[in-house]
């Protein structure tokens, strides 16, 4: 066995060692607490049969998109849906990437240059992370949601200073005091940019998001909106002025060395947003949460505060949180387990999805589960 063969051996076996191996499943399961389609949109088949409709408009668009949008990847339908994207988004325009990771990516390492600041939320998205790294930027994190350290650290900050938060974050589903941020920012002359992943068809009217629920859509320097969560679909845009558009058409790598995302793709996200401009999923949606936190009222469950279609459940361990996902997955339940590295040493949890097509009844089933879960 050579050395690159023994290296990758003994890492395995070091997070083998530690119950953290990972590994693909493609086991279903009856009921789903688990994916990130929240409103339903990716077993839609109003989706399917928009998509299809949408497709059989556009005109002279082949299968693949046979190469990047710099070269011959690009077509008018894609520019129209960026456009209509931004407008929905009460955005000047858009950049549509191929996934969240590259908009992330390419997004923060094209902006941050040497002597700039970036400055980030503690638990922000990898990908956002990942951004940070490829620049040659300072970079500085602050306790999460904690105002008094990102002060601190922007009182330090050198050069553009960018901010970088979720609205919603990932695997606590808890919320960014997105005004008080913002506020801290202008102050000091700092570039606020928003993940919306998680909030997209959640907050706001209509699905916008909660930069704009909190009319701050006009405040922030840069939004990122993926679609593969509530939307069902595949990418991510990134909102702004049409001179990032301009700029990340010229500097960001993740969008000038790819391939563009196929037609069909573009169609499928166009079709997703006319679903949500034509129905308020977001209200929908709320009955299901709220039905969910009455139900643990009075429990001494361990959770962590969310309003969101995100919820938690914590254990100490890996071991205690792996045993509670396949007792859930035994009967029938669809709900995964999240280990450290992911999440802190400790706060290994159960990452609960709550959809739209959930019933009552599933909600009620699960949250019985939960209970006798945390009695044993």
């Amino acid at each position: 066995m050579n050395k690159a063969e023994q290296f990758i051996q003994s890492r395995l076996q070091q997070r083998a060692d530690k119950g953290i191996l990972r590994s693909l499943s493609s086991t279903a399961f009856p009921t789903d607490f688990s994916s990130n389609d929240y409103l339903g949109f990716a077993r839609s088949s109003e989706l399917k049969i928009r998509t299809a409709t949408t497709l059989g408009q556009i005109p002279h668009y082949k299968n693949g998109a046979t190469g990047s949008r710099l070269l011959s990847g690009n077509h008018s339908f894609t520019e129209e849906t960026e456009q209509a994207i931004a407008n929905f988004h009460q955005a000047e325009a858009g950049l549509i990437f191929n996934s969240g990771y590259d908009a992330n990516i390419g997004l923060i390492s094209s902006l941050a240059q040497r002597g700039d600041t970036i400055i980030a939320d503690e638990l922000i998205h990898a990908s956002l992370i990942d951004g940070a790294r490829l620049s040659y930027a300072n970079r500085y994190t602050f306790k999460h949601n904690d105002l008094n350290e990102l002060e601190a650290k922007l009182k330090i900050a050198k050069g553009n200073v960018y901010v970088l938060i979720e609205s919603v974050y990932s695997m606590d589903g808890d919320i960014a005091p997105l005004a008080e941020i913002n506020k801290l920012c202008h102050q000091y002359q700092a570039q606020l940019i928003v993940d919306e992943a998680h909030a997209l068809g959640i907050f706001g009217d209509h699905g916008t998001g909660l930069v704009q629920m909190l009319r701050l859509e006009h405040e922030v320097f840069a939004r990122i909106v993926t679609f593969g969560k509530a939307l069902g679909c595949h990418g991510a845009i990134v909102l702004g002025t049409a001179n990032l558009r301009a700029y990340l058409i010229n500097f960001a790598r993740s969008f000038v060395y790819t391939t563009a995302a196929p037609i069909h793709a573009i169609a499928a996200i166009h079709s997703a947003y006319q679903m949500l401009i034509k129905t308020d999923y977001a209200t929908e949606i709320k009955s299901k949460i709220a039905l969910y936190l009455n139900l643990l009222e009075g429990s001494n469950i361990s959770t962590i505060q969310s309003t969101s279609a995100i919820q938690t459940v914590l254990f100490n361990n890996s071991q205690e949180a792996k045993a509670a996902a396949q007792a859930l997955q035994s009967k029938g339940i669809d709900v995964r387990a999240i280990l450290s590295p992911t999440v802190a040493e400790g706060k290994e949890r159960l990452r609960i999805c709550l959809h739209l097509f959930n019933s009552e009844k599933e909600i009620e089933t699960l949250v019985n589960e939960l209970k006798s879960l945390k009695h044993e």
